[in-house]
């Protein structure tokens, strides 16, 4: 996220300032960026347009109490804690204006998306200032209500996870079938990467799009159909709601324990 929104010009290196409870880590960030590393949470959010919270959720309880008090009404809190919910922010750090949002990995790269809903008490600039932040990272878009975000983590935040998974999957194939790995490698990569952006260009449904690929048959035929005996779509479904009734877990408190630290 520092990387992104100086890339995109969002603020300047000394702009920013981070906080981590092991110090190294802001040591590490504030050498590579150019950013603050400040000596303490409550320091790091001070005079801040945004605050950050990014860190685990059994590090959220800790860090609501040790920030709770030090917000000003003006400063927006853009919480990445996966699972908890806009009222428990709220209520622990005694600041009404909070935004929620879920980007992905793909992030590192610019080209992630985000998932975003703010709380009403957040302003027109302010939801201005997090759109500007997570569009640093890539595509942003905005939920209809809260409880789509523990959705759109089991689709979009866990979604790259499934991926690699299915990007080694086809990776190992391809030797299986005798090439080298180099080169199977990059002819996966390169289809997933190619496939995706067909999809997002053309904006066709992917059945659609797939069936252009698929001649009667002929090799993709042979292959889809391995893929829906084996159960793909199935196990998909199943791996998308095992990792929405988690995020909603996280969020119920289940994995909501002692802990701090803070981004800004």
């Amino acid at each position: 996220m520092v990387r992104g929104v100086l890339a995109a010009g969002v603020v300047e290196p000394a702009a920013v300032a981070v906080y981590d409870l092991v110090r190294e880590r802001s040591d590490d960030l504030a050498g590579q960026h150019g950013v603050r590393a400040a000596a303490s949470d409550r320091t790091a959010v001070a005079d801040a347009d945004v605050v950050v919270l990014a860190v685990k959720p059994q590090s959220i309880k800790g860090l609501l109490a040790s920030l709770r008090g030090a917000l000003a009404p003006g400063q927006v809190v853009l919480s990445i804690v996966a699972g908890v919910p806009l009222a428990t922010l709220a209520a622990g750090l005694d600041h009404a204006a909070v935004v929620r949002a879920m980007p992905n990995t793909p992030a590192q790269l610019c080209a992630g998306v985000s998932a975003w809903f703010a709380a009403p008490a957040v302003d027109v600039a302010g939801r201005a200032r997090a759109v500007a932040v997570l569009g640093a990272l890539g595509r942003v878009v905005e939920v209809e209500d809260e409880g789509q975000l523990d959705m759109a983590t089991a689709v979009s935040g866990s979604g790259p996870g499934y991926v690699f998974l299915f990007l080694e999957a086809l990776i190992d194939a391809a030797v299986h079938v005798g090439l080298p790995r180099a080169v199977a490698a990059e002819l996966a990569r390169e289809t997933l990467l190619g496939s995706a952006l067909m999809a997002r260009e053309t904006g066709d449904h992917p059945a659609g799009l797939r069936n252009m690929v698929t001649s009667p048959g002929g090799t993709t035929a042979a292959g889809l159909a391995e893929l829906e005996a084996g159960g793909l779509r199935a196990a998909v479904d199943r791996a998308v709601q095992a990792a929405y009734w988690r995020s909603r877990a996280l969020g119920s408190g289940e994995a909501i324990q002692a802990g701090s630290g803070v981004g800004r």
